[in-house]
């Protein structure tokens, strides 16, 4: 957890371009964007992946989808479409050992269809 970046960056020990922050829940700015709008909603409690995701954190991602969605109608994607995206594990491109849900959008043309997140 020490080298966790998303810990750094709730700890304010690393800067982000935050877009929200609650008491549970921070979002900024992905630093190598995958769209128009990338933006990384992550919690602040420290779970590795939603593989080790327990019973007990499970509204921890109803928490996270909520916030996205108020982020999109915010960035005002919920009129062009966006996507919302877990990575689980590495193997699936999981970047950062951190649960985090990726909230693309703002493309005009339809290119969104082969993104890697």
């Amino acid at each position: 957890m020490q080298e966790c970046i998303f810990c750094k960056i709730i700890n304010k020990e690393q800067k982000a371009d935050i877009v929200y922050e609650g008491e549970k829940i921070i979002a900024f700015k992905d630093i190598n964007p995958s769209a128009p709008v990338h933006i990384l909603i992550v919690p602040k409690k420290h779970i590795k992946s939603i593989i080790e995701l327990k019973k007990e954190d499970a509204s921890l991602i109803k928490d996270l989808i909520w916030r996205a969605k108020e982020i999109a109608k915010e960035k005002g994607l919920d009129k062009s479409g966006y996507k919302l995206v877990f990575n689980c594990g590495k193997g699936a491109g999981q970047v950062v050992d951190h649960i985090h849900l990726h909230l693309l959008g703002g493309w005009s043309n339809g290119s969104s269809k082969n993104i890697k997140v």
